[in-house]
């Protein structure tokens, strides 16, 4: 009996020994069954090329050298407000953003919104930014993002051994944000190719190198999340989205794939903060191929253009023309003097392909036309009263690009710093059908026309008291000033924004 007791007593201990002891028994038994399930031959084993399991070390130690990083520097001039500046701009952010009697967040916006400050004379403020490029030739040509160099005054590129080399920049386009630079050293330099960005599927690995927040260079890793994206900014890029991480300064780097090949340029994020959150965006290799050799042969882009609005097709709107679904673009107008005016074209009409590339939504028009060369002629199908027919049109180079002025060509305008050109159609509209002016494509830097704050899509209306409507009226009236010994300033009637103001320009 006392026996008895004492193993009741100890039951319970016994039961949680011999339990435990069972379980550690069957987990070196499980264990053991399937080690030797697993395959043994190494010819069995699956890897991915490039993947997590083999890691990036040799793709990116062969590529990093042409990746390099660039410094900008601005000098932002802040001297007093002119006399006959229209005030309206002060008074215009005080009543919209209440910053009546807070003077500090005041001046802070008119800086932000690029007005000068009326607080009397102050010195040259220095701005610096970073950003990221990557080289594509031994000579030295790099490849980054319009909006990274801006209207700087200064750029340096600093490779990955630490050499830097000041760069000039040989073209930019600000429709697709991307820019060609120029930098010259002693001997070749290390550079890297272009891939078919086509063939890259959602889900294929993507490597990105790049400065963010100026910490050097930097390499992260992911998968392409999406193709043909559109961010509405502009007309003539579908991009590729990506997880791999992008921030500040990543902005001009390339995007390579499991072959080392630059697939695209990383230039926006979406972000609630500012911070990557998995969302990056890179213009295709296809496009800026394209646009790089455009740059590099004549220092800007010529795009075709053919005179259409158009809108998208919706279910209601195809099931109205009979079409089997929704695809293509509505011509909803046609420009006069246009290439559409002058070919077979019609309001109505739905462009269904481009030289049998299919149109498979409406904002893939203006891309196939913008890619195909002026003066070419293109075969559009159209749908049209329940049947599909083709129209021939022969293209020809956009408004506002065909008769831009290179400043290093022309010499009144190279005086005040400015390159021109023609009004584009959305400027025009902007302006009103009985307005004119001339467009500024760019600024050189601590040129006279830089130092009165005078910015790219800035329009001139007259010079002196003659409206303007081409670029030679421009270029006729500096001559003018030029020649006039008493007078080496000239008066522009400038329209910014819907405000207009005279700035007053020394030549030269």
């Amino acid at each position: 009996m006392p026996q008895q007791r004492i193993l009741r007593q100890l039951a319970p201990q016994i039961t949680v020994v011999a339990l435990a002891t069972i379980a550690t028994v069957s987990a070196v038994l499980y264990a053991s069954r399937t080690a030797t399930a697993l395959p043994q031959s190494t010819d069995t084993v699956m890897t991915v090329s490039g993947g997590p399991g083999s890691g990036f070390a040799d793709l990116v130690e062969s590529v990093r050298p042409a990746v390099v990083n660039i410094s900008i520097r601005t000098t932002q001039r802040t001297s007093a407000r002119p006399d006959n500046f229209d005030n309206s701009f002060s008074r215009r952010h005080d009543q919209e953003f209440g910053f009546r009697g807070q003077p500090q967040m005041r001046e802070f916006m008119e800086r932000f919104f690029g007005e000068s400050v009326p607080k009397g004379p102050r010195g040259p403020m220095e701005a610096r930014s970073l950003g990221s490029g990557f080289i594509i030739d031994a000579a030295g040509l790099v490849v980054t993002n319009h909006h990274v160099i801006g209207n700087a005054d200064q750029i340096e590129v600093t490779l990955e051994d630490g050499r830097v080399f000041p760069a000039t920049v040989r073209g930019s386009d600000k429709r697709t944000d991307l820019a060609l630079l120029e930098i010259h050293a002693n001997e070749p330099l290390p550079f890297v190719l272009f891939g078919n960005s086509d063939l890259a599927r959602v889900g294929d690995w993507v490597i990105a190198i790049g400065n963010p927040f100026g910490l050097g260079g930097t390499t992260t890793s992911g998968i392409v999340s999406a193709r043909g994206r559109d961010i509405n900014n502009g007309p003539y890029v579908d991009y590729i989205q990506i997880d791999a991480s992008i921030n500040r300064g990543n902005s001009g780097g390339p995007l390579f794939n499991n072959a080392g090949e630059v697939i695209g340029v990383n230039t926006a994020i979406f972000s609630p903060n500012g911070g990557s959150v998995g969302i990056g965006f890179a213009i295709p290799a296809s496009l800026v191929e394209n646009v790089v050799s455009q740059l590099r042969d004549h220092g800007q882009v010529t795009r075709a253009w053919l005179g259409v609005e158009i809108q998208a097709v919706g279910p209601e709107i195809a099931d109205s023309l009979g079409l089997d679904e929704p695809r293509g673009a509505l011509v909803s107008r046609i420009s006069p003097d246009s290439p559409a005016a002058r070919s077979d074209l019609r309001t109505g009409d739905v462009i269904v392909s481009l030289d049998n590339e299919p149109v498979k939504r409406m904002r893939h028009l203006p891309r196939l036309v913008a890619r195909t060369p002026a003066g070419q002629s293109i075969s559009l199908g159209v749908w049209r009263s329940g049947q599909e027919m083709i129209v021939t049109a022969t293209l020809e180079p956009l408004r506002g690009s065909r008769q831009a002025y290179n400043q290093q060509e022309q010499e009144p305008t190279r005086k005040l710093g400015l390159r021109l050109s023609m009004l584009d159609e959305a400027n025009r509209q902007r302006l009103g059908e009985n307005r004119s002016g001339v467009l500024i494509q760019d600024v050189a830097p601590r040129s006279p026309a830089a130092h009165k704050g005078l910015r790219p899509g800035d329009i001139i209306l007259k010079v002196g008291e003659n409206s303007v409507g081409t670029p030679e009226d421009v270029l006729n009236q500096v001559d003018l000033a030029r020649t006039d010994k008493q007078n080496k300033t000239i008066l522009l009637l400038v329209e910014r924004n819907g405000d207009q103001r005279y700035v007053a320009v020394k030549v030269g």
